[in-house]
């Protein structure tokens, strides 16, 4: 477990065994996912012990942090995956507003959000801000809470009560239909979708791993119940579509007239008859 600090304060999920299993989970799949896109420049908002972008081989990286991050520091909470796989060194940090990013218009190739749009103080702009800056066919990797989850579940549960029971974040989890159709007016086109982590949150390690068998039962048969969803969007230019290499066609022969053959000779005008 993580110690507690500036992170785990405004996050406290991952300070339960549950929580740090769900993080390495989300690493996992986003590792995967990442080393296979390309380009130049790639910026991760939010969440920084997930480190969103280190298998990813684009040259220029970034981590952004809002003012909800205000207290935190490099040194002042490790990542507890921070002995994983790295291809390229450590993303430049900066600090602003996710909904007034300091980037031009379609300059980036890829964005991570890893539970940025739950503690966003506003989503849509958030989301608008992300299809600005990035470039046409350019990605958004997007990880949220599900709300039809047994971790949304018990989200909603921890309104109102004492401290203890807020563990999760007490903004509203964006479903993962709604999200969908929030990206369907920004011309973002999910590419894919997946879900994951099936177990309820526990405050052990022994329980936790006690309810392994719920993963694979969920994977096959409940798998849009997972605590988590994973979905990558893909930036769509009306009016413009990326040519490939041209390849040569051959073109079918032009259709040549038929030529018809007559039985009776046809007598030329004027044809004197010999015999006459």
């Amino acid at each position: 477990m993580s110690k507690v600090g500036p992170i785990i304060e405004l996050h406290p999920w991952l300070g339960l065994p549950s929580g740090q299993a769900l993080l390495a989970w989300e690493q996992a799949r986003i590792d995967a996912l990442v080393s296979d896109m390309f380009g130049f420049h790639a910026l991760q908002l939010g969440l920084p012990e997930l480190d969103g972008l280190r298998t990813n081989r684009m040259p220029h990286r970034w981590l952004a942090l809002d003012a909800a991050y205000q207290r935190w520091s490099p040194a002042s909470n490790a990542s507890p995956l921070e002995e994983g796989p790295s291809l390229s060194s450590a993303p430049l940090g900066l600090r602003c507003d996710f909904e007034s990013l300091p980037f031009a218009s379609n300059s980036l190739d890829l964005v991570v959000l890893p539970h940025a749009l739950e503690l966003a103080r506003d989503p849509h702009d958030t989301l608008r801000e992300v299809e600005r800056v990035l470039v046409p066919e350019g990605k958004a990797l997007i990880i949220g809470f599900n709300p039809m989850s047994l971790w949304g579940t018990r989200q909603r549960m921890g309104r109102g009560r004492g401290a203890s029971a807020k563990v999760l974040p007490q903004g509203e989890f964006i479903g993962y239909w709604r999200l969908r159709d929030w990206l369907r007016l920004l011309d973002l086109e999910v590419e894919t979708g997946s879900f994951g982590c099936w177990r309820p949150m526990v405050g052990t390690e022994a329980w936790w791993q006690r309810l392994a068998w719920m993963e694979r039962a969920g994977e096959r048969w409940w798998p849009v119940l997972g605590a988590v969803y994973v979905v990558v969007a893909v930036k769509r230019v009306r009016g413009m579509h990326l040519v490939g290499k041209i390849r040569k066609t051959r073109l079918p022969a032009a259709a040549q007239p038929a030529v018809v053959t007559q039985r009776h000779p046809v007598r030329a005008p004027y044809q004197q008859d010999v015999n006459g």
